[in-house]
């Protein structure tokens, strides 16, 4: 299983009967699973023998699928110059260090922006109904 593969080798197993995959930098002989997959053969012989990343993150894989690929990994991809450049990121449940902070700091700088203009608008009502209440009796 750890074996190296370039590109090249990589797109000579492009068959059905023969089918290789990147995903994220690792090799995957999916040969097996062609039949099996729920999307269909032809979404697999569309990417057989290249880097399918891209396609496999924007279909949004499940947990379970991607515990699938575990078994099928053969080796790693091995870069070299004139390759092509990773098409997708990590997901960030691979991740998550990407994510930290900017979520929680946003919720809470919105929830801090609701509660003040709350409190401007009640002291603007109260203040209204004040100079309301003064004006009134001497009308």
């Amino acid at each position: 299983m750890s074996a190296e593969f370039t590109y090249q080798d990589v797109a000579e197993h492009n068959t059905k009967k023969d089918l290789y995959v990147v995903i994220h930098d690792k090799v995957y002989d999916i040969t097996k699973f062609v039949d099996e997959h729920p999307g269909g053969e032809e979404v697999l012989l569309d990417v057989a023998g290249q880097d399918s990343t891209e396609a496999f993150e924007d279909v949004g894989h499940s947990d379970e699928a991607r515990e699938a690929l575990e078994p099928l990994l053969v080796g790693t991809l091995k870069r070299q110059a004139g390759d092509p450049k990773p098409k997708a990121p990590l997901p960030s449940s691979l991740a998550p260090a990407a994510q930290t902070g900017t979520a929680t700091g946003l919720g809470i700088g919105l929830y801090a922006v609701l509660v003040l203009g709350g409190l401007a608008a009640f002291a603007a009502y109260q203040y209204l109904q004040a100079q309301q209440a003064a004006a009134a009796p001497s009308a």
